[in-house]
């Protein structure tokens, strides 16, 4: 299946894994919020050469292909874009995509 999890990764819930595991490759040291929802071939990668990885808030989506990478923050209510590379920060309630990815659009919020 090509999976890798890490033993030390953090997940607040279990993700929503709506392809199975296939291609799923999560560091060790990545925390993942409540809610996460994770397609096929996926990586949430750790920087090369040091011990830290990305911390995704709450409702992140995750698209096919997409890969997030280093030390980045992802805002609550994030969705990120099929096979975008996230390699910066992204705010909270946002759409974002590209490579490098960057945010596309502001979700409106809800009260």
């Amino acid at each position: 299946m090509g999976t890798d999890i890490g033993f030390g990764a953090h997940f607040e819930t279990p993700p929503h894994l709506q392809h199975g595991l296939n291609g799923i490759i999560v560091s060790h040291y990545a925390h993942i919020g409540k809610d996460a929802w994770i397609a096929q071939q996926v990586t949430i990668g750790q920087a090369i050469d040091e011990n830290v990885a990305p911390t995704l808030g709450d409702n992140v989506v995750i698209g096919a292909g997409a890969k997030i990478i280093g030390n980045v923050r992802i805002g609550n209510n994030v969705t990120i874009g099929a096979n975008a590379v996230v390699v910066n920060d992204m705010p909270d309630n946002c759409i974002c995509g590209g490579i490098p990815a960057r945010v596309i659009k502001m979700k409106e919020k809800l009260d």
